[in-house]
C-alpha cells in the first residue's frame, strides 16, 4: 500500500449561516436550490445533497458544488 498527502490548493467556499441565503444561492450558478420548507439543496457530482446550518458550501477544482461539516472544514482547510 502506498500513501499520499492532498496538494495544496485554493477553494471557494462559504459558511451557510441560516442568513445568508440569498448570497449562496447567487455564487451557486444554479446548482444550489432553495424549497419552501426552508432547506437548501445542493446539486453535487453524486446527486443532491442538503446542507445544514452551519455547513460549509465548497465549490470544489472542476466548479461543482458541495456540502462540507464545519468540523471537516476546519481540520481540512485555513483562510488565505
Amino acid at each position: 500500500m502506498a500513501r499520499y498527502k492532498t496538494k495544496p490548493c485554493e477553494i471557494e467556499a462559504l459558511q451557510y449561516t441560516g442568513n445568508n441565503i440569498i448570497e449562496i444561492l447567487d455564487w451557486g450558478q444554479g446548482k444550489i436550490l432553495w424549497d419552501d420548507m426552508d432547506n437548501l439543496y445542493i446539486e453535487t457530482l453524486e446527486g443532491r445533497m442538503r446542507a445544514d446550518v452551519y455547513d460549509y458550501i465548497i465549490k470544489g477544482l472542476r466548479g461543482e458544488f458541495y456540502p462540507c461539516k464545519p468540523d471537516v472544514f476546519e481540520k481540512k482547510y485555513e483562510a488565505i
